[in-house]
């Protein structure tokens, strides 16, 4: 192994959201291990030393998590992936083991420098299918963009993309209370409206402690700018214009058939695709691992 109270949820929001919801259209091999830590320098962004592991032989796969989550979170997906294909599961900056950054050092561009960065140069002139969780699926999607040459096909798992116009305002709220609550409070508050009746009791309790342990500046100011602000991708129409500009394999899956239905034609390579997933939180890969698991390696397989 190589170690190295306000309703956020897509149904709340996309309920909210109401008319706005609706304009928007809205191979095989052995395992090998060992220790890895990553880091360079960069021109433009201070890069941050990543914590990932990486087991297995095939097609390179790199998981990347969501938002004060770690790599922990794709603990049902590992065995399975590590048996197929060569697996790098990454800590994100400020996330799990990886190092915590300064306050400022948490913009969209920041994430998306430190993983071009671990590809580029521990894996220096090999593609990576990318699948991320919830904000890493945005992270995967940016980096796609930046980078067709270092990434082959997405996979955004409830990935922050494809919001309708209306989540912003609605979003804004939630922003602002991370910046002035107690994080012990209104972190686990909001991650009451990301679940679904099936999500286990145990799931919740962890989400909500594992937060209680980052530092401040990464859960106050990671996720806002994913959605709001010059250069957001996450709502509106400046998602579907991204999404659009996308030539690769894409594979989203999301919670609403609203959400699913409108982001399907902004897709334009012949093997992506566009999922609703009935009766799962956000954590679709927690809720439904058998599920998820069959059905991303019968994309990748087919890729």
């Amino acid at each position: 192994m190589k170690t190295n109270q306000i309703d956020l949820s897509r149904r709340g929001l996309l309920a909210v959201a109401g008319a706005a919801a609706a304009t928007l259209g809205a191979g095989c091999g052995g395992a090998s291990a060992s220790a890895t830590t990553a880091t360079a320098a960069a021109a433009t962004t201070p890069l941050a030393r990543l914590f990932s592991t990486e087991v297995g032989a095939g097609k390179n796969l790199m998981l990347l998590h969501g938002w004060t989550c770690d790599s922990h979170d794709w603990s049902w997906q590992l065995p399975v992936l590590e048996s197929k294909y060569r697996v790098v599961a990454v800590d994100l900056r400020g996330h799990g083991r990886s190092e915590v950054m300064p306050s400022g050092a948490y913009m969209p561009s920041d994430y998306v420098a430190d993983i071009e960065s671990l590809i580029s140069t521990r894996y220096a002139g090999q593609k990576f299918i990318l699948m991320g969780h919830s904000m890493g699926g945005q992270v995967a999607a940016r980096l796609a963009a930046q980078r067709p040459d270092v990434v082959s096909a997405v996979i955004s798992v409830d990935g922050s993309l494809g919001f309708p116009e209306a989540f912003g305002s609605v979003l804004q709220q939630g922003v602002s209370a991370l910046q002035t609550g107690d994080l012990a409070i209104v972190g686990p508050a909001q991650f009451d409206s990301l679940y679904d009746a099936s999500t286990a009791a145990a799931f919740k309790r962890w989400h909500a402690r594992r937060l209680q342990g980052m530092s401040p500046q990464a859960v106050r100011e990671s996720v806002g700018p994913l959605f709001l602000g010059p250069g957001q991708v996450g709502v509106g129409v400046a998602s579907e214009t991204f999404c659009r500009s996308l030539t690769l394999p894409f594979y989203h899956l999301c919670r609403t058939p609203d959400q699913a239905t409108a982001m399907r034609p902004w897709f334009s390579n012949p093997k992506s695709k566009v999922e609703f997933w009935a009766n799962t939180g956000h954590w679709i890969q927690q809720d439904q691992p058998d599920a998820l698991n069959a059905a991303v390696t019968t994309w990748i397989d087919a890729l």
